[in-house]
């Protein structure tokens, strides 16, 4: 049985480490916290006992566990309370942001953020999004369409597209 449970925490861990990661850290913005994430999720996933109807199922149920354990995180009073180390000693120089971007999306508010960022980055479709999050098809669409919105806006006020820019066809 040890054996099993090996195996299975590391097809878990090589299958979804990075999208917990990555979804963590567009709530969190702190990798030593997604990191934490990762382990209570992974932890949760061989505890439980859940039983998956399939794979899409199993991962369904890894995002919304990741997002439920970054929201209490967030809401936890120890997290209110403390400053992490990073914030207390300057760091010798800025680090260059992977991409403008992805810099703009971390940027937006979580409700927007996190369908922008599942959709393009993970690619649900919204279908599969209002299973995951647990809203409503319009819902997402409506958060969706304000998000690139804003996404475009923040963009244009960084100089990173033309100020006249606007999508072929209209």
């Amino acid at each position: 049985m040890r054996q099993v449970d090996e195996e299975q925490a590391e097809r878990l861990v090589n299958t979804y480490s990075d999208l917990i990661l990555r979804l963590s850290y567009t709530y969190l913005h702190s990798a030593q916290d997604a990191e934490d994430i990762c382990q209570t999720v992974f932890l949760k996933c061989l505890t439980s006992g859940q039983v998956f109807e399939s794979r899409d199922h199993e991962k369904a149920w890894i995002i919304r566990t990741a997002v439920n354990a970054c929201k209490d995180l967030l809401r936890s009073a120890h997290r209110q309370r403390t400053v992490g180390l990073e914030l207390v000693a300057e760091p010798p120089a800025p680090e260059a942001p992977a991409s403008y971007v992805l810099e703009a999306v971390m940027a937006l508010p979580v409700k927007y953020r996190q369908v922008i960022y599942l959709y393009y980055y993970e690619g649900y479709s919204i279908r599969e999004l209002t299973a995951i999050l647990k809203r409503k098809e319009s819902t997402l669409q409506t958060q969706l369409a304000a998000g690139r919105r804003k996404l475009k806006e923040e963009l244009k006020k960084a100089g990173e597209i033309p100020q006249n820019w606007e999508r072929e066809g209209k």
